[in-house]
């Protein structure tokens, strides 16, 4: 499996591509192309032509969340998609409106305007996007250090309530020698996240993490990830998107942590 990063906030010295604090990655299975994420804007556009990346070829679009700096470029995939459609498949919460106060921060495209031109496949639960790549659905709590933190409002009905982002997923790798898990923001909580992926797929071990895990402070939660993280023999680390520099230093202080930016390209077996 190739991954490549076509969005992140962070972007390398002497390389030419586009920065902004959103995520996108773009991931070959097999015969399986799949776009994970769309970013903020075009910029995952530019910077697939910029890394030769074929972008129309792409057969699935997973979303990790409704949160705008992960779907604002659904509204701009018509100008990709021009004869194949790609299936899409999302939580069933994520095209519900969102706000923080009186910011918009969810999909600028609504699930009844996907479902004019695409396959929409909204679930709760796991689904294979390619022999070795699963969507997660709704990740459970199962860890007692990763409380469901209120993001904004969402409005599901006639008003807004408190959103926890329970349209929060990600992805798993099924390697040859253990997990790769591949996350948008980790609303959820990363530890959740490993810990559904352990249940889904029977497979205990966990090589690496992709993504934003969601981390800023300084607090039990980071050394609670820490010490969840060393349990589980995790080697490798690569936070990006929505991980503070601090939390990032922490991190490296106990596991090898790798420099995300635009352009990187993993491939595991």
């Amino acid at each position: 499996m190739n991954l490549t990063v076509l969005v992140d906030n962070n972007v390398y010295i002497d390389h030419y591509y586009l920065g902004e604090p959103a995520l996108s990655f773009y991931l070959e299975d097999g015969d399986e192309k799949i776009l994970f994420d769309t970013g903020y804007s075009d910029v995952f556009i530019k910077n697939a032509d910029l890394l030769s990346i074929d972008l129309s070829k792409v057969s699935k679009l997973a979303l990790s969340h409704g949160h705008n700096d992960h779907t604002g470029g659904l509204k701009l995939i018509s100008s990709i998609f021009t004869k194949e459609k790609p299936q899409i498949i999302a939580h069933p919460l994520t095209f519900f409106p969102k706000k923080e106060e009186e910011l918009v921060i969810g999909s600028a495209v609504t699930k009844e305007e996907l479902k004019e031109n695409y396959e929409l496949v909204l679930t709760k639960d796991p689904v294979k996007l390619s022999p070795n790549i699963t969507f997660l659905g709704e990740i459970p709590q199962l860890v007692d250090f990763e409380p469901r933190k209120q993001v904004g409002e969402t409005k599901l009905s006639d008003h807004f309530t408190p959103d926890y982002v329970l349209d929060d997923s990600a992805l798993i790798y099924e390697g040859h020698d253990g997990l790769y898990i591949i996350t948008g923001c980790s609303h959820s909580g990363i530890s959740n996240i490993c810990e559904y992926a352990k249940q889904v797929t029977g497979i205990q071990t966990i090589k690496s993490i992709i993504g934003g895990f969601h981390l800023f402070d300084e607090d039990q939660q980071l050394d609670k990830t820490i010490e969840y993280f060393e349990k589980n023999q995790i080697t490798t680390l690569y936070p990006c998107h929505c991980v503070s520099f601090q939390a990032k230093a922490k991190l490296h202080y106990h596991i090898p942590i790798e420099e995300v930016g635009v352009g990187l390209q993993l491939e595991w077996h």
